[in-house]
Order: C-alpha cells, then structure tokens, then sequence
C-alpha cells in the first residue's frame, strides 16, 4: 500500500501540522523487527518507532556525517531521534560507532478547526467531478494523502458517512432518465447497461481516492459495507429498486433471449453485461433466474408438444440435441453459471421426459429397422440425461428384440433362411449395443434375454436348424468362406447355441450329419470339425461331447485296421477286383440305424466275408453288423462317348447295376431284386422327368 505522507496536502488546504519526516536512517535492528507503517489494528503508525524505547545501532562510516538539520527536526521531540553522549557511545574517537536511540511521540500534534471541513470540500467535489466526468482539479495521490491525513485523526466514521451521502445523492439523481415509456425494450436496457457502466467507473476511481478509508476503518467495522459494496448498495436500492426499472429491465433481458431462441440475432454483450449486473448486485437469482425459469418451462412445454406431431423422431432427436447445445451456449457466453443445472434439467424434462414413451413408441422400431446408427446413438445419449430415460428405453428394446425375433423363428416359411437371419440379426443388435448404446451392461443383458425368449417360442425346431446349418458349412465343396471367416461364423453360432434349450435336439442331428461327413469323407476340414467340437466340449462339458469324440476316434482306429487290411489281401491267393474300405464303429458312439437285408452282388459278398474273417481273427468275441444304409460306392459307367465315375450311395448302386442286365424294369422288379422296401416314384412337372427315391423310414437317399 502507499506510505502515508502528512506533509502532501491538496493545493490550497491548510497544511497538516503533523511531524516532519527525516532522511530515512538505514536502522540495523529495532528490537528484532522493522516497525510497520501501519499497526496491527490498521491505524498508521510511526514510520521508525516501536512501543518501547529499543536502541538502533547506526554505524556512520568514516567521512560520513549525518545532516544536523535531519537530527536538529527531530530533537525538539522527547521520543524522537536523540543523540546520545560520548559516555554513552563509549568511546568518542574520530570514526568509532555511534549510538542513536528511538524514542515514542507522547504527542500528537492538533488539527486546526478549519482542515476537516475545507479537506472534505476538496475530496468532495473531486468525488462530483469523477461523476459528471469533468477533470479533476487536484492530484490524485494528494487526495489519497489528504483522506490518510483525515484517517489519522479519527475521522473516519464521518468521512464515510460524508462519502455515503454523495454518492446516495447521485445515484438518485439517475432515476429520472428512465422514468415514462418513451423508450423502446432495447434502447431502456442500452440506457440501463450505459448507467451501470458509468456508475462502475466512477465507484473505481472514488475507491482508489478513498482507499485508505477502505483498508482501515472500513476494514475494521464488520457492519460497514466495503466502498465498492455501498455503492453496489446504493445503486440496487435506488435504481433497480424502483420497480418500474426492474420489471421493464427483466421484461427487456427475456424478450432478447426469446427473440434468440426464436432465431434473431440479439446483442449478447448486451446481455451479458446486464446479467453480470443483476449477479454483482446480488439479485439475478431472486430477480431473474425464477422468471427466466419459467419461460423456458413454457416455451419448451409447446414447443415439444407441437414437435413431437409434427416431426419423425429423428428429426425430432436433432432438434432437441440443437436445443440442449444452444442452452448450454448461452450459459457459457451471458447466463450466470449457476443457472446451467436448472436451465439444462428443465429443457430436458419438457423436450425429453415428458415424451420418453411416445418416443419410442413413435420411432424406435424405424430406426432399428432402418440401422440408423446415428440417431439411435443420439437417442441413447439424450435418453441417458434424463431420470428413467434408459429404463424405458431398455424395456422398448427388449420388446423391439423379442417381437422381430419371434417374427424370424415361428414361421415355418422361413425355416430354409432361418438361421442365417438369426445370424445377421444377431450381429445387427450387437453392432448397436457395442456403437450406439456404449456397451451398456444392461443392454447387453437384456438382448440376451430377449434372444432366449424368441428363440424357443417354436420347441426343437430352432435346434435342429442350427444343426444342420453347421453340416451345410462343414461340408467339404464348401467354398463361401475362408479358414479365418468359417471360425468366425462357428462363433456366431455358438452364440445362438447358448439361446436354446432343445440342446440334446441339436446333439441328435449335429451327430446324424457328423456321422454322415465323417463315413462319406465329405468334411471341409478335419480341423474345423475339431474346432467344433472343442466349442461345444466348452459349452456344455464333456459329457456332451464324449460320443462325438468316440465317433471321431472310431475314424482314426478304421483307418489303421484298414492299412493292416490292405496288406492282409496282397497276401491272398485270389486278388480282388473291388477296392473295399470298412469303418468299423463302435455302435455306443454313433447315431442308431435300421438294420436292412439286402441283395448285394455276389462279389460284395464275397468280399465281405474276406473282412469278416480278418477281423474276427484279430478281434475274437466280437460281432459285426454291416449297416448297408451307410455304405457308398464309386462306380465306373462306360457311355458312348466318355466314361464317367459315379459316386453314389449303397442302395443306388444296387438299382444301378440291374441295368447292366437290361433296359427297362418295373417298380416291383427293382425291389425284388435289390431287397429295398421302400421305393417312390417322383414326377416332376416341369421337366417331365422321373426320379426315384429308395428310403428307409428315416431318410431318402436320391439319384437319377
């Protein structure tokens, strides 16, 4: 703070007859400390003087003296400055330290009658002339030094009742500009704002000349309002205490930003200059945030009624996304920061909480169907502001989930497509939990949940698709997908696994089909088979998967029977014109099959018998069944023009050799002859051509 100075006096006043000050003394120590210029209870004090009477040890260098008339100022005063005798310094040899001792003033000199009042009449018509921004007759730091001189001398409490009353007197003075209508909303608050800037700068500068005042006898009085409060004071009492100002201001500041939020540009320093105004004078929440509050209840509550006919819910979502921005935009560049939680909470209320329902219920399922991430994010995001906004919205989505599912499963016209719809729609829903609705653990629950519902709506079915979808991707020709793509696809699957309950179903003809790739040899790969397996061991345990790991190792032991085989033929006397391979299965493995008799050409017989005595020769005690409906042929057909080789099935090999022996028999002499039951004749319409199907009770084996 500035050093206070009673010898500056404003030109023309009467001088201040307090001390005089010396050359400052450079003091070693004054009982262990510097005396403030100010004491502990903010009054001045001396400027090189302690409460008790301590010694200051000065050492004058030699050639140096100190100025007499500095001392001879101060030696009339008993607690001045003294300079002590030669006794006293000990020694008074030319260059040896001397002693100077400090003493307290015990009087303080008095003011004339006239230095208050001609000082006040001084400050105050700088103070008028701060207000009506005219110049300044006097210095500054003169007027600062003539309130310093008042402050010392208990002034204080008058002086700033003194000050109270101009600056009271002033501002009433303003009211009179804004009295009557004339003036258009704008111009009134212009008018309001250009008050209030004025009446800042000049409470800056009446507070820089009073400043002292301020940081004392202010200061010290708890029940005083600071110089820049009273006039905050002052100008909420009589400018915006006049209700006639406060309304049309509050009704002005409301029309703006209705006026903006309708689209017009508005002036927003304008704004934010008198919203900082209604802040500082502390009443922007009692004032305008209640009203203001208000509005925006309104506005919005019609605003989202009409929205909400006449809009799709997309365009709808935007508009209330834009909405939300633009609010937090005007809390960011004008509106007090604590209006941002009111004003945000009510927007959403109005424009979101009060149509959750009718939202959903109005669009979700569009947006679902249509795969619109970008509005399903956004509904997510606005959703999640509001209280049970995600609630709802997760029981919609359940249902959405539950009822397209269902649409998928129950139609038996959609069985050939079935699964790979429930794949594509898997991924879908999964795509839209994992972008739009942020990975939310509820929502992935509830898919979850919904995907068990749907899926065993139609009993047994589902499993038995899903089956025989894995045997179409594991069949070998396959070629729709990669190594890479098909362990992919088998972990989709797997996820669809896990939804049904019919899964000893699908363990029935998962088996069937295994069984049939594996006798056939038509699997894509032995270890995507594996692979398979492996996820379904880790699905449902071993105990799941033991027949088709048995069914697996009976394929491996038949492949060394066969080697040992081969060789035990080379060593008969009479070779074999038919190349035969037997796959011995363990019947506790393997899916259960009608036994059939049935003709089978005598050189089949004769090699059967071949093997039969080669294996019970090593495997004693043990009985085989020959099971014609798995058997498989490669026959050798010579036409006119090339020779072909057929790969066909036991039974449709018997029906074709008979026509080795002629050309035409009938339905009765084909069954005769082979010793199937079961034959049916097929008319196609379109081609006229006929075809026949040799069957047992659980399959039909076909071929032309």
């Amino acid at each position: 703070m500035l050093r206070p100075r009673c010898a500056a006096s404003p030109p023309g006043s009467p001088v201040c007859p307090s001390r005089k000050r010396s050359r400052l003394v450079q003091a070693a120590t004054v009982d262990g400390r510097l005396a403030d210029t100010q004491g502990q209870d903010g009054s001045p004090g001396a400027s090189a003087s302690t409460n008790q009477q301590a010694p200051v040890n000065c050492r004058v260098m030699e050639g140096e003296n100190p100025r007499s008339e500095t001392l001879a100022a101060l030696g009339g005063h008993a607690n001045g400055l003294t300079k002590t005798g030669a006794g006293g310094l000990g020694s008074s040899k030319p260059g040896a330290a001397k002693k100077l001792v400090i003493k307290n003033f015990k009087d303080t000199p008095k003011l004339p009658e006239s230095y208050p009042t001609d000082t006040w009449h001084n400050l105050q018509e700088a103070v008028r002339a701060i207000q009506m921004s005219t110049s300044i007759r006097y210095n500054l730091e003169d007027l600062y030094q003539a309130v310093e001189n008042l402050c010392s001398y208990k002034i204080s409490a008058t002086l700033y009742k003194q000050l109270r009353q101009v600056c009271e007197e002033h501002i009433r003075a303003q009211i009179d500009q804004f009295a009557g209508d004339t003036m258009d909303s704008l111009l009134f608050l212009k008018h309001i704002d250009q008050c209030w800037q004025d009446h800042c700068r000049q409470m800056i500068m009446i507070r820089s000349i009073f400043l002292f005042l301020d940081r004392t006898y202010v200061l010290q009085n708890s029940m005083l309002p600071s110089i820049w409060d009273m006039g905050l004071e002052l100008f909420r009492l009589h400018v915006l205490g006049e209700r006639q100002v406060r309304l049309r201001t509050l009704d002005g500041l409301l029309l703006l930003i209705q006026h903006e939020r309708s689209g017009d540009s508005v002036p927003r320093s304008l704004l934010r200059s008198l919203l900082s105004m209604l802040a500082d004078l502390q009443i922007y929440h009692e004032c305008f945030e209640q009203r203001f509050l208000e509005e925006t209840t309104r506005l919005y509550a019609a605003e989202g009624q009409r929205r909400m006919q006449e809009c799709e819910v997309p365009e709808y979502l935007h508009h209330v996304n834009r909405r939300l921005e633009e609010e937090s935009d005007r809390i960011i560049t004008y509106l007090d920061q604590s209006t941002q939680k009111p004003l945000i909470a009510t927007v959403e209320k109005q424009l979101l909480g009060e149509h959750l329902t009718a939202i959903l219920q109005k669009g979700l399922n569009q947006l679902l169907d249509e795969n619109r991430i970008e509005e399903l994010s956004l509904l997510y995001q606005l959703f999640s502001r509001v209280k049970g906004g995600l609630q709802t919205l997760l029981h919609h989505w359940s249902e959405y989930i539950k009822v397209f599912g269902t649409t998928i499963v129950v139609n038996p016209e959609k069985d050939r497509t079935m699964v790979q719809e429930l794949l594509d729609f898997k991924d879908k829903v999964d795509h839209v939990v994992e972008i739009c609705f942020q990975r939310s653990d509820r929502f992935v629950i509830a898919m979850k949940e919904a995907c068990e519902t749907f899926i065993n709506k139609r009993l047994n079915k589902p499993a038995e698709l899903i089956a025989k979808y894995v045997d179409t991707k594991l069949k070998a020709g396959n070629k729709e997908a990669t190594d890479e793509e098909l362990e992919r696809l088998l972990d989709k699957i797997m996820i669809i696994f896990r939804f049904i309950h019919g899964k000893d179903v699908f363990e029935a003809f998962y088996k069937k089909d295994l069984a049939k790739r594996l006798l056939v040899g038509k699997s894509a790969s032995v270890d995507a088979e594996k692979s398979m397996l492996s996820k379904l061991k880790h699905e449902c345990g071993g105990a799941f998967t033991s027949k088709l790991e048995g069914m697996f190792k009976d394929m491996e032991l038949s492949k060394d029977i066969m080697i040992h085989f081969k060789q035990y033929v080379q060593n008969q006397s009479e070779p074999c014109s038919i190349e035969l391979t037997v796959n011995i299965l363990t019947m506790g493995y393997w899916p259960t099959y009608t036994p059939m008799e049935v003709h089978l050409p005598s050189e089949m017989v004769k090699l059967q018998e071949v093997f039969k005595t080669f294996y019970l020769g090593k495997h004693s005690g043990r009985k085989l069944q020959w099971q014609p409906s798995l058997g498989h042929c490669v026959l050798r057909a010579e036409f006119p023009e090339e020779r072909k080789e057929l790969q066909v099935s036991l039974f449709q090999t018997l029906v074709l050799l008979m026509f080795n022996e002629g050309d035409d028999f009938s339905l009765d002499e084909v069954r005769t002859a082979t010793g199937i039951g079961y034959l049916k004749k097929l008319w196609t319409d379109s081609d006229a051509t006929w075809w026949t199907r040799v069957c047992d009770k659980e399959e039909l084996i076909q071929f032309w």
